[in-house]
Parts: structure tokens; sequence; C-alpha cells
């Protein structure tokens, strides 16, 4: 029995490992982005009008969740 199950495994620790240098640079962003979202909800909670102040709460949330999209990248890009 090998380590990957099929055609659709996600066991691929090569491309884990790889892309840990790079999960770490977007586990920092996602900090950035926890301020940022900490902040632009203050300012959407005090002017809800605001267009720009909810994309900014956007573009936070995509930072906050940086560091898994960069490790389902990196894993679906190496073959097990």
């Amino acid at each position: 029995m090998s380590c990957c199950c099929g055609d659709d495994c996600e066991c691929r620790p090569l491309g884990f490992l790889l892309g840990l240098p790079f999960a770490f640079i977007s586990l920092l962003l996602s900090v950035v982005g926890v301020f940022i979202w900490i902040i632009g909800l203050a300012l959407t909670c005090i002017c809800p009008c605001c267009l720009c102040v909810t994309i900014v709460v956007e573009l936070a949330l995509c930072l906050i969740k940086a560091p898994f999209s960069v490790m389902k990248w990196f894993t679906s890009k190496i073959p097990c």
C-alpha cells in the first residue's frame, strides 16, 4: 500500500514542507489582516454607509485566510 489512496489524494508531504516558508510569510500577513479587520469593523459600525471601508474589511478577511490558501495551493502543485 502506498502513501496515496488514489487520484484524489491529499497526502503530499513534499508540497507541505516546501510551502511552509511561504505559509509563514502569509501568516504574518494574516496578523496584519486581523488588525485591519478590527479597525475596519469599528469604522463600519461608526459609519455603515462608507463602501470603501467594507471593501477594506473584505480584503482583510482574504489576508486572514491566506495561510490556508497558500498551503492548499502548494500541496496541489506537488505530486504525491
